[in-house]
């Protein structure tokens, strides 16, 4: 069975289920899940537990299943923990999680938790993810995404006996903290909890007395200078917010990969292939082609195809055509050529490439005509 992440809190105070598996790539959010099943599963009598690490090739599967199959009749319930870091079990790895899920319903006193990192497509179709998600809960943890940062921010400051002033001033204080703490939850998290430590008032032990404390209001100069720069940020999302043409955004996730080491290559193939993309979709649907499957064909989905259906109508072929010209430009000065008229500098080509397309996305359609 399926679950939201925002269910298993609820869903624990009515009934503990035997198996629950948990995967994603968002590690805060994942080990807080995690930890919450670990405290309900105790309080209810399961004390003992063991902790497998797949690992290796030769991991010994058999011992894995031995150990929450041969419950003594007088031992305490107990928990058996499977870690998969790398999201692949193996074949014998594959038949053990099977054999383990049929298990689940012979065996009283034991409960399952297994964590996995995000899977792909081809592995949600495996016998023994399928087995897993049919035998228990499956709960799937998705990354929170930068338009979704500073509601997460604020009800997590809330948690903390925190909020920001109203209106515009709170607003532009979790904008400022997400910016800071884009794509690194975990730091979030602790800068939350740092500015617990500098603002919040000792919260009363008894719940009944928290719930009457107001929050501590924070300031925009609290946050600004309490909460440190330690954005880390994907290449792949670079391209959602040229599309969105978040102008500011894109230069500074242009900024971080610089400053993080990122290769140049791989920030121009990723801005590359999403203007080939535009390019292949816009010449389907001028030929006729309904905008949905030319979408489905190139593989755009997600976020990027409400963009794409945002943008694809006002963006014009030959512009396309000349963006995709300026792309192989950029690919020959990020591999040391010169081009005149371009930066000789190949992250200031980038740039250059990724505003361009940025700008043409923000930009309202022209009332005489697309570009």
């Amino acid at each position: 069975m399926q679950m939201a992440l925002a269910q298993l809190a609820p869903a624990l105070t009515r009934a503990l289920k035997s198996l629950y598996l948990l995967h994603g790539d968002e590690a805060l959010l994942q080990q807080e899940a995690a930890d919450l099943i670990r405290q309900t599963a105790k309080t209810q009598g399961f004390t003992e537990r063991s902790v497998h690490i797949v690992q290796g090739a030769h991991f010994k599967w058999a011992e894995v299943l031995q150990s929450g199959m041969e419950r003594s009749l007088f031992s305490d319930q107990q928990l058996v923990e499977i870690r998969i870091p790398s999201g692949k079990p193996g074949k014998e790895g594959g038949l053990a999680l099977q054999k383990l899920c049929e298990s689940v319903p012979k065996i009283d006193g034991v409960m399952w938790l297994v964590l996995l990192p995000r899977v792909d497509f081809a592995t949600q179709k495996t016998a023994w993810f399928a087995a897993l998600e049919s035998a228990g809960t499956s709960i799937k943890i998705d990354t929170i995404e930068r338009r979704a940062l500073p509601a997460w921010i604020g009800d997590r400051l809330r948690r903390d006996g925190m909020t920001v002033a109203s209106g515009d001033e709170g607003a532009r204080s979790l904008q400022f903290f997400a910016d800071r703490v884009e794509g690194n939850l975990l730091a979030a998290h602790q800068e939350v909890s740092k500015l617990s430590l500098l603002y919040a008032a000792k919260q009363p032990t008894d719940p009944r007395q928290a719930a009457s404390v107001p929050p501590v209001v924070l300031s925009f100069e609290q946050i600004e200078q309490s909460v440190l720069n330690v954005a880390r940020f994907d290449v792949f999302k670079l391209t959602e917010a040229v599309l969105s043409g978040q102008l500011v955004r894109v230069q500074r996730m242009l900024d971080g990969l610089r400053s993080e080491g990122q290769a140049e290559v791989l920030v121009h193939y990723t801005l590359a292939e999403e203007v080939r993309a535009l390019r292949r979709v816009k010449m389907a649907t001028s030929r006729g082609k309904a905008m949905g499957l030319a979408l489905r064909e190139n593989r755009v989905w997600g976020p990027r195809e409400s963009l794409y259906e945002r943008i694809i109508p006002r963006l014009s072929a030959q512009f396309l055509d000349d963006q995709l010209a300026a792309a192989q430009t950029v690919d020959g000065i990020v591999k040391g050529l010169r081009k005149p008229g371009w930066p000789a500098n190949g992250w200031a080509a980038l740039q250059q490439l990724a505003q361009g397309l940025a700008v043409a996305c923000a930009a309202p359609e022209p009332s005489g005509g697309r570009r």
